[in-house]
């Protein structure tokens, strides 16, 4: 039979130029798409061969690639099912006809024991993707069981050609014309042996069957060079030597029973897939069996990357079907809180869009995601409890990031008991919410906390001081996403985290409360004027005065009402221009029996328009302000005022 042209379906050509111009991010994935294509076509033979005898005529099954660099040229062979004359007018002719979506369903029909894994070839429109790198393609195939072969040829430009040929054994050869070599348009030379190495590494390198790569050497006559030859001697005769190399590693360790991997090659494919030089720090291996099927395997690793805070830093998991690679970092598989784990998913089940870079919207996604962070924290969770010390070494890496996971609803409450805080309790240890409930006073309601910027600012501010004085933990809040925690996590465990810079403060027995309360009211009356007299005067700056519960020795502090956003996050918030906000008015607090009330009482008193008064009032705002880690309102006027205070008998 002659050669016959054939046109594209109309279809066709729309989705051929789609293909070459856009579909595909990155050129090298038509290697990837062939080799699956050959990898499809293997496992369709052997289970074709199940049940017809003789079918495989040559072992072992592979997939070959060879390069040839002067003449341009690309070519992919294995010796799989091959196709027919048919078969390929109708698979090549129309893209998107997918003769592995057909078998697959076949399969499906038949329910087949020993059917091989799902195939990965859904949309067919895999083979096409090598038109963004070749001019022409010429594909030889013979379908196993027959002697005919046939040669089907295109230049992409909506025609196709369908000739007899001649093949020795059954499978498929598909030569590329290459277009020139052009690195900023993406297309490397892909003739180049160290080009191919990395692109089959990267994305095939564990597909079950061999992919072997010709590789060609030039090497001395009669065997290796004599060491001790004279430089000035004639160089010995070479010879070009031609060896078939197998690439990928076929082993896709996560497939493997956990039992029968050792820690060491655990490490190695860790820091194969991260290229980390270090073991990391702890491995998490599950699969997942039944209607939806997958495997997973993620480490945490040992130190953390430097990146792990940018807003560039590029996260998620590897995601593999049927061990072949679909995208290097996977958000979807992925929530931020857990950007620091590294790992792969493999699933056969996914629904993936037509170039399989994109997962499409899928409640299977979803499950996946679910699991990995239900795996996640149930392995943190046990370290937890049996494993104290080697937790904190986790905590003291991660620890940050992990407390961002408390603004997911969903797993906030099972985050919430491994979060570690610094604590007045210790002076260096970290303790949990448990831990400090345990501790709690018998008449003790609430988990008192404080936010701050270091430890050292925190232990010296004038909140603490009834605190300090009752003996009850305060939790020392000290990392800036501490000031977003606290607005999620508000209670553990029937209590509420309550800050001790909020609302008022009342400690001890209730007799002590009542008590304390009585005399502040009775107090608060003697400096009723006084208080009207500091609130007129700061106004613009304070929505209350009012006399203190929670300080010992310092004269003044301020507070927020419950609700009140703190300092801190104010800071943050205005820092990242967050939101174009007016300055939020908070409570002066002042020490019912601190020296400066009792002076500020006595001048009021004697002379109540004395401009001094004024002065206190706005010492008094802005010490509170520097007690809290803020800059007073005026820094020039207050330093005025500090100075002229001095120079006063």
């Amino acid at each position: 039979m002659s050669a016959q042209t054939y046109e594209f379906k109309t279809e066709a050509q729309q989705l051929l130029d789609l293909m070459i111009h856009s579909l595909y991010s990155t050129k090298e994935i038509f290697l990837r798409e062939l080799i699956s294509n050959a990898s499809d076509a293997l496992d369709k033979l052997r289970f074709e061969a199940l049940t017809v005898e003789g079918l495989i005529e040559r072992e072992p099954l592979e997939i070959k690639i060879e390069a040839d660099a002067e003449a341009r040229t690309l070519t992919i062979d294995d010796n799989g099912i091959g196709m027919s004359r048919e078969e390929i007018i109708e698979n090549l002719g129309t893209i998107a006809h997918s003769g592995t979506k057909a078998f697959s369903e076949k399969l499906a029909e038949l329910k087949a024991e020993s059917s091989p894994e799902s195939l990965i070839g859904q949309f067919g429109v895999g083979f096409y993707s090598a038109f963004m790198v070749a001019s022409e393609i010429t594909v030889i195939s013979r379908r196993a069981g027959t002697t005919e072969a046939t040669r089907w040829t295109s230049r992409g430009d909506g025609q196709f050609e369908v000739d007899e040929a001649e093949r020795s054994d059954h499978g498929t050869r598909i030569t590329l014309k290459l277009r020139d070599t052009d690195e900023d348009n993406g297309l490397a030379d892909f003739t180049a042996e160290y080009t191919l190495r990395q692109i089959i590494k990267k994305y095939s390198d564990f597909v079950t069957w061999p992919i072997a790569l010709k590789i060609e050497r030039q090497e001395p006559i009669g065997g290796a060079e004599d060491e001790g030859e004279d430089e000035d001697e004639t160089p010995p005769e070479t010879e070009t030597v031609v060896k078939w190399e197998v690439i990928n590693s076929q082993k896709a360790i996560w497939t493997r029973n956990p039992s029968e991997v050792t820690a060491e090659e655990y490490a190695e494919f860790y820091k194969h897939i991260s290229m980390d030089w270090e073991a990391p720090f702890e491995t998490i291996s599950f699969k997942s069996e039944g209607t939806f099927e997958y495997h997973s395997l993620l480490f945490i690793p040992d130190r953390p990357p430097f990146d792990l805070f940018y807003r560039e830093h590029k996260y998620g998991l590897r995601l593999y079907v049927n061990r072949v690679l679909i995208m290097e970092n996977n958000e979807e598989l992925l929530p931020d809180w857990l950007r620091f784990i590294k790992g792969v998913v493999d699933s056969p089940d996914l629904s993936l869009n037509v170039s399989r870079e994109i997962l499409q919207k899928d409640r299977r996604v979803s499950s996946i995601q679910a699991r990995v962070i239900k795996k996640v924290i149930d392995t943190l969770s046990k370290m937890h409890k049996e494993e104290r010390d080697r937790y904190i070494s986790f905590w003291e890496k991660y620890g940050r990031v992990l407390k961002e996971g408390t603004t997911d609803y969903k797993h906030a409450d099972k985050l919430k008991g491994l979060l570690l805080f610094q604590s007045s309790h210790h002076d260096s240890e970290l303790t949990s919410l448990a831990e400090y409930i345990e501790r709690m006073k018998p008449e003790q309601e609430d988990i008192y906390f404080i936010t701050g910027e270091s430890r050292a600012a925190v232990e010296r501010s004038p909140h603490l001081e009834a605190f300090r004085d009752k003996e009850i933990e305060v939790l020392y809040l000290i990392d800036p996403v501490d000031e977003i925690l606290v607005s999620h996590v508000t209670e553990f465990e029937g209590k509420a985290l309550k800050s001790v810079g909020k609302g008022d403060v009342e400690l001890g027995s209730e007799e002590e409360k009542k008590a304390a309360e009585e005399a502040r009211k009775e107090k608060a009356q003697a400096h009723k004027d006084l208080f009207e007299f500091i609130q007129k005067t700061l106004d613009e700056h304070i929505k209350e005065v009012r006399l203190s519960a929670r300080l010992k020795d310092s004269a003044v502090c301020l507070v927020g009402d419950d609700q009140d956003m703190s300092p801190g996050m104010e800071r943050l918030l205005r820092q990242a221009n967050a939101m174009n906000m007016p300055k939020q008015k908070r409570i002066l607090e002042i020490n019912p029996g601190h020296g400066i009330l009792t002076r500020m009482q006595a001048i009021f008193e004697l002379t109540p328009e004395a401009p001094v008064l004024e002065d206190y009032a706005h010492l008094l705002h802005g010490q509170a302000l520097i007690a809290e880690g803020s800059m007073p309102v005026d820094p020039v006027a207050f330093s005025k005022r500090v100075a002229e205070l001095m120079l006063k008998d």
